[in-house]
This record gives C-alpha cells, structure tokens and sequence, in this order.
C-alpha cells in the first residue's frame, strides 16, 4: 500500500516537473509573434460551427500582421524614394567627357584649371590617367606617349581633343587625330568632339577652319590660344595659354612667405633677347642709370626649349624673389611668363603691343592683344614701350611693404578666380553643346 502510494506521488511530481517546463519552454524559449492586440469586444452570437471556420477563423496574430504590412509597404515606399533619388542624380550627372591629352597645354587645363589629379604621378609614366566630376559632367582625362590612336578604349561619346598646331610638324600630328576622331564620329562611336588648340603664335590656323562644324566638319567647339581674330564666343572661344607644363611648371600652392615676406629685386626678367626686337630696347632701359642691378636679370641670345635643374630653380628663385616680372613681347604678345609670374604673386609688367601675324586687330578689338586676360580685368601693368619703365620702377622703390603685399593678395586672388572662371565657362560651353536641349 505504501509502495503503491509512493509510486503515485512519484508520478504526480513527474507530471508536475514535466507541465512546468513545458510552461516554461512555451513562454521563454518557443519562438512565436508579439503578443497581439485582443478585440475590443467578444463576439456574441456564441461558438461557430466548425466546419464554418476556415479562413473566417479568428486569427490572433492579426494585429501584428498589419502592422508588419504597413512596415513592408513603407519600406518598399523608402527604397523607391531611394531609387528616385539616385535615378535623378544619374540624370544630373549624364554626361561624359573623355579628354584626350595630346598637348602640353592638355596638362594646364587638368591640373591648373581643373585642379585634377593624375595616375601615376611621374611624369615620364608612359599612360596618365584621371577623373572629376563637376556640374552635370563627369570627366576623364588621359595622357602620355602609349594614347596612339586605335590602341585605346574610347570610355565615352563625348571627347575633348587638347593638339599642338604651333608649327607644321605638330599639324601633321594633330590631323593625324583629327582623322582618328572623324571615323568613330562616322561609325556612331562619338557623338560629338571639341578641340582645344595651342595655336599658331602669328594666329595662322586656316588648317583647323575645314574640321569646324560650322564649315561642313565634326568639330562642335574649338578653344584657341592667342589673339585669333576668328573668336566668338560661340563655337571658338580663347583659351588661356597658361604656363610651360612641358617644362614642368608646376601647381604652386601661396605660402605666408610667399605674401608676406619683403623681396629683394624690384624685377625680374629671364629670357631669350631676340635680334632687332624689343626686348634688346628693354636691355638697354635697364642698363640706364644702374637699374639693372635692382632687378634679376639673366639674358640669353638662344631660345632653349629644355631647363635644367638649376635654371629651373633659378627662374623660380627670380619669381618667388621680385615685385615685378618684366614680359617683353616675344614671337607673341602673350608668353608662359605672364602666368608663371602669378603663381608667385609676381606682378607682371606687360608690353601691351600687338605681334605681327593674322592675330586680332587691336584698332578693331579695343581690349586686344591679351583680350581675354583684360576682359577678366587682369590687375597687370601694361605698357606701350619699355622707355617707360624707369617711372614704373621709381614708383615701386617709394611703396611700403604692406602695400605690396595687399598687391599680392590681390594678385594671387585674381588668379585663383581666374582659373575657377575658365573651368565653369569651360564646363558649361560642353554641357550646353553636347547636351540634348528639352523642346517643349
């Protein structure tokens, strides 16, 4: 009897240890849906028949179904904004431009203008390549002796072409590009081509007029340096000639020493004297009176395309180190100087006359020569003839320092804007050229 008893509570505390961890086992660890909201009120008309029950049966995760159905729905609503959102930043961005860096001055426009970086950053690195977005345009530019053409891959329909016609070898050279693009414009590979061209420096550029859109040819734009009487504004456009890239010169960065600290020469002048021109007039200025010691001065009688180390540094030792830079007339008015001279707050003093050639007519151009650089109100000195000069430098002997360096600031400012100003105006002449025009 007593075994009996002992076996049958035994299995009542089994019982009870097995209903309690199945009480347990069912709220903690079984998996299974928040609890849901109960129904404001019973349902009154008493038990349904079974076999009525179904998909009308009271479903106690109902509330929670709706919920998670509003979720779902206002996910989908957040991801399709999203993918709005980046549909139309695509369309903002639809457009791009592959530039072709055939040029020296193709390296002026990326990395002066464009402030764009290049891959690999040595210079005598065979393929240099990068890339920048900017306005509705994203922009690729490649350069360096292995860009042949037909040896590589055209990214985009759109291309801009940076040649050399400065003489008839590198013409021969530049239309050797020209023909290039004109066949993946006529096999629908490109859209449509610019060019931007260091042109002739007596401004004779008949060769380029056949390949102009206007003319029956494929080129919609054309950027040109120098004084071209066919600018306007347009489909051909100035272009700044910038500084020598061929050699090097590099992006300089304005330091507080740069602004602030005196110099010792009033001006400078490192350069080639060309027989009967007048650069010997302004030799001989100088060499009046002893002024020629006031300012750094290192002539030569040849004209020498490659610099050394030392006559680079030189050169760049006489601009960081002058008030004035001194920039004769050469082949052309316009030289490398001049914005060489800015990037180091070395205010240039510009012989204002207009070189012999077929460039503007400055009695029909009233701003010519150096039309873009005075339509941007460049703060230059400009003078007629060098006879002048011993005024201009007896006037900067008496200014304080602290004017010369407002003068700087000044400078440096203007340039800065300068190059912003070239990179929007260029920026915007592609996009509203090559960009489809809504007519509604």
């Amino acid at each position: 009897m007593r075994g009996s008893r002992k076996r049958l509570c035994s299995a009542l505390i089994s019982a009870y240890v097995l209903f309690s961890l199945y009480a347990a086992y069912t709220v903690f660890l079984r998996p299974r849906r928040p609890a849901a909201s109960r129904p404001a009120h019973r349902d009154r008309r008493g038990p349904r028949d079974h076999g009525a029950l179904g998909n009308e049966e009271w479903n106690p995760w109902e509330g929670d179904e709706k919920n998670e159905l509003v979720a779902s729905q206002q996910r989908c609503e957040a991801n399709l904004k999203m993918i709005k959102n980046a549909r139309s930043h695509l369309e903002q961005m639809r457009l791009r431009v592959q530039i072709w860096g055939k040029a020296a001055i193709g390296l002026y426009l990326w990395q002066h203008i464009f402030g764009g970086h290049l891959e690999p950053a040595e210079l005598t690195a065979q393929w240099r390549e990068g890339s920048q977005k900017a306005g509705k345009t994203y922009f690729s530019f490649i350069t360096g002796p292995s860009v042949v053409p037909g040896y590589f891959s055209v990214e985009a329909e759109n291309v801009v072409l940076v040649l050399n016609g400065r003489e008839k070898a590198k013409i021969s050279y530049a239309t050797q590009w020209l023909h290039y693009a004109q066949t993946l414009i006529q096999t629908h590979k490109l859209q449509h081509v610019a060019v931007v061209l260091l042109g002739s420096e007596q401004c004779n550029n008949e060769w380029i007029q056949p390949y102009l859109k206007r003319n029956g040819g494929f080129v919609n734009l054309l950027f040109i340096t120098y004084d071209y009487a066919l600018v306007n504004e347009e489909d051909i456009f100035q272009w700044p000639l910038g500084v020598a890239t061929y050699r090097n010169f590099p992006v300089v960065e304005p330091s507080w020493s740069m602004l602030h600290d005196p110099r010792s020469y009033l001006c400078n002048f490192l350069g080639t004297v060309y027989k009967n021109s007048s650069r010997e007039t302004l030799m001989e200025v100088l060499q009046q009176d002893g002024l020629d010691k006031l300012c750094w001065i290192t002539a030569r009688e040849q004209w020498q395309p490659q610099e050394t180390n030392e006559s680079f540094k030189n050169y760049q030792d006489a601009l960081l180190q002058s008030d004035l830079t001194l920039c004769p007339v050469g082949i052309n008015t316009e030289c490398y100087r001049i914005y060489e001279a800015c990037s180091y707050g070395s205010l240039p003093v510009i012989e204002d006359v207009m070189t012999p050639g077929d460039c503007g007519n400055s009695s029909m151009y009233h701003s010519a020569p150096l039309q873009l650089l005075k339509t941007m109100g460049a703060p230059f000195i400009f003078i007629k003839n060098w006879k002048e000069l011993p005024a201009v430098l007896e006037k900067e002997k008496k200014m304080s320092l602290q004017d010369k360096i407002q003068r700087r600031k000044k400078l440096l400012e203007w340039y800065r804007n300068f190059k912003a100003w070239m990179r929007q105006k260029f920026i915007n002449t592609l996009e509203n050229s090559f960009l489809p025009t809504d007519k509604g």
